[in-house]
C-alpha cells in the first residue's frame, strides 16, 4: 500500500484502504498518512505512530502527535514540545513550549520565555535573534514579528529587505500580502508596492489575479497592476 492510498474513515477512528478497513485496529482519533509513511494516531494509553502495517513505531506515547514532514513530527510531553525523527527518537535534546511542522528542513519554535525562531533537522538555532512570533519558509523566505512590525528573512535570518508592515504574509509567486495604516496591498521581494490601493481584505495573487474586498465591503478581482477586472458582488 502506498501512503496516500489510505484514508482515514469519517468518523475518524480506523483507516480505510480499497474501500475496506485495514489494520483490523480501531482508535480514538487518528490523523493521515505522510509521505515518511507514518501516521499519528489516539487510543486509551496517548498518541503515538503508527507504520503502513499498522504497527506501532514505538513504545512510548504523549498528549498529542502531529505528522511527518521533512522526516520529523512534532509531538507534545506534559506540555514540552519536540520532534521525533523517523526511529520515533527525539531528534535533538532541547524542548519548548510550542514546535511547529518542518517546511523546507526548517521549523519555527517558541521557547519557555516566548521567544520564537528557527531551528534545523539537528535542533541547531539558524540565527541568533529571537522574535515576537515567526512563520513557515517558503521558497527560503519566512515572516517575523519584532517590536517595530511584520518583515520578511531568508534562510540564514537576514532581512531581505528594510521594510516593516503591520502585517504580512509569506511570498506566493514572487508577491506577499502586507498590510500598513491604510491597509492591506500587495508587495513584492524588495517590499515595494505593486500599487496605491489599499483594501480591507486581500488575497495572493492566483495565477496572476487577486480576490480583494474594498472599504465599501464590495469584492473584486484585481490583476498584478492593481487595475479592478470584474466586481463579483
Amino acid at each position: 500500500m502506498k501512503y496516500n492510498e489510505i484514508k482515514t474513515s469519517k468518523d475518524g477512528t480506523h483507516f480505510i484502504y480499497n474501500g475496506q478497513e485495514v489494520f483490523d485496529r480501531h482508535f480514538l482519533e487518528i490523523l493521515k498518512f505522510h509521505s515518511e509513511g507514518f501516521a499519528p494516531v489516539r487510543d486509551k494509553t496517548g498518541w503515538f505512530h503508527i507504520n503502513l502495517n499498522g504497527e506501532d513505531l514505538y513504545q512510548n506515547r504523549y498528549d498529542r502527535a502531529f505528522g511527518y514532514y521533512c522526516d520529523r513530527a512534532s509531538v507534545v510531553s506534559n506540555d514540552s514540545w519536540f520532534h521525533l525523527n523517523l526511529n520515533g527518537e527525539k531528534s535533538y535534546s532541547e524542548s519548548y513550549t510550542w514546535a511547529g511542522n518542518y517546511q523546507e528542513n526548517i521549523c519555527t519554535v517558541r521557547d519557555f520565555d516566548n521567544n520564537y525562531f528557527h531551528i534545523n533537522l539537528s535542533g541547531e538555532r539558524l540565527y541568533s535573534k529571537n522574535y515576537l512570533y515567526a512563520g513557515d519558509y517558503k521558497n527560503g523566505i519566512a515572516c517575523v514579528k519584532t517590536l517595530k512590525g511584520f518583515s520578511h528573512i531568508n534562510g540564514k535570518g537576514q532581512l531581505i529587505n528594510q521594510k516593516v508592515f503591520i502585517d504580512l504574509g509569506v511570498f506566493h509567486k514572487n508577491y506577499a500580502t502586507a498590510k500598513d495604516k491604510t491597509g492591506w496591498f500587495h508587495i513584492d521581494k524588495d517590499g515595494n508596492q505593486l500599487y496605491k490601493e489599499r483594501y480591507l481584505l486581500i488575497e495572493p495573487f492566483y495565477n496572476g489575479f487577486s480576490l480583494v474586498e474594498t472599504s465599501e465591503n464590495k469584492k473584486q478581482i484585481i490583476d498584478e497592476n492593481g487595475a479592478k477586472i470584474i466586481e463579483i458582488d
